[in-house]
């Protein structure tokens, strides 16, 4: 495949490394600094970019007919309009909070374990997320996704980072500290025990390849995608 690179920060420069190690040629590497470029050069586009610019980098790609992969968060106020976008002009397109294998079995694993624990009133649930730094949105987009699985399957009917209500909302801690790729956990806690789940990425070479594995699921392919598609669960 020809990729087209819409971000090139340090996901984008692992992704293609993954991407040149599977056989496939990187033909745009678009930045902050990037003043024009032509999208139709690329079979596909990977968008890791900015929040500011992710859905203008989306409609481009779907305005051009060149299939999209995003995994780009912060920018979902938008969601809607972009997947209205992709039917519209009969494109592909696959957004994901996490594109790392193990993370979106761990997504399975949370909504398993919420509704088993739905009827357990007797446990509190959290939510922890620890990012680099460099990261700009807070919570993350994989905890809002596995915040979502807990509220769908729960009694609770929001997430907070700062709670307000601890019967409706479900807490949510952000931490930023150098260099941690992310580490998610949820906690059901009674005063007897506590049930942990936890993922913890050890690089960023997880959600590149997952990302260059949708992008090669995605060619050829028209509609509005999940990672539950591309992995068949």
């Amino acid at each position: 495949m020809k990729i087209a690179l819409l971000g090139y920060g340090r996901m984008g420069k692992t992704i293609e490394q993954i991407a040149l190690q599977r056989g496939h040629t990187i033909v745009l590497k678009v930045d902050e600094n990037t003043e024009s470029y032509d999208i139709t050069k690329a079979d596909i586009a990977i968008d890791f970019s900015i929040p500011s610019v992710a859905f203008a980098n989306i409609s481009n790609c779907l305005n051009n007919n060149v299939p999209v992969v995003s995994g780009t968060t912060g920018w979902l106020d938008k969601f809607n309009n972009a997947k209205e976008l992709c039917l519209q002009k009969n494109g592909g397109f696959i957004y994901a909070s996490n594109y790392s294998l193990g993370v979106n079995i761990f997504f399975e694993l949370n909504e398993n374990l919420a509704k088993m624990m739905r009827n357990l009133k007797q446990y509190e649930i959290s939510m922890e997320e620890i990012h680099h730094t460099k990261k700009l949105d807070a919570p993350s987009g994989t905890a809002i996704t596995l915040a979502e699985g807990i509220i769908k399957n729960s009694d609770k009917e929001s997430w907070a980072l700062n709670v307000t209500n601890k019967d409706t909302e479900l807490p949510i801690v952000a931490k930023r500290i150098d260099d941690v790729p992310g580490t998610h956990s949820v906690a059901y806690k009674s005063t007897v025990d506590t049930i942990d789940i936890k993922h913890t990425a050890h690089s960023r070479d997880g959600f590149a390849l997952g990302a260059v594995i949708a992008a090669e699921w995605l060619v050829d392919k028209k509609g509005v995608f999940t990672m539950k598609d591309v992995l068949g669960i």
